[in-house]
């Protein structure tokens, strides 16, 4: 679940804020590239600090190790809440950071099809209809076998059938 920038201001000290204010919406994109791996650098390290210090709370509460110095930091009274705040700014400053290198990867992209499509307009030529017309459609010959039965020929099984037919009822 995503916190509110007044949450995030009471779980951190003013130090860490700042630091966390710059991955934030306006601010994110006047930050330049090198100072956005470094920011994440920080946070990260932050965000490990605070994932220690969670994982040793736990332990104590449960009696698994003694408490170590007198008490925690005054800024670590919640850290794993902590270590989320930090872990939401690594991931947008990692967004934006992607979001960047895509860019930058996008730029010579768009140029090359630029060039590609201002070469395809200046070769390009409309097609011209021929100057005289042709002959038309042409007679394609049918591939179909030709039989060739003698006329008289034709119908003579019908008629066969037929005469059969009639003798059998003439029988009857």
């Amino acid at each position: 679940m995503s916190l509110t920038n007044r949450a995030e201001r009471s779980l951190i000290n003013h130090e860490e804020y700042e630091i966390v204010r710059l991955t934030h919406h306006p601010e994110i994109y006047d930050v330049t590239s090198d100072d956005l791996h470094a920011t994440r650098k920080r946070l990260r390290d932050l965000q490990q600090k605070a994932r220690t210090l969670a994982w040793e709370k736990r332990r104590i509460s449960r009696g698994k190790a003694e408490p170590r110095g007198g008490s925690f930091p005054g800024t670590q009274e919640r850290p794993s809440q902590r270590k989320q705040v930090f872990a939401a700014a690594v991931k947008r400053l990692s967004k934006e950071i992607e979001r960047r290198a895509r860019l930058e990867a996008r730029a010579p992209q768009v140029e090359l099809a630029e060039k590609a499509l201002a070469m395809r307009r200046e070769n390009f030529t409309a097609p011209t209809a021929p100057d005289t017309a042709n002959e038309g459609m042409q007679v394609i010959a049918s591939r179909r076998r030709r039989t060739s039965v003698h006329p008289g020929k034709v119908g003579r099984v019908s008629q066969r059938t037929k005469a059969a037919q009639a003798r059998r009822d003439a029988k009857g």
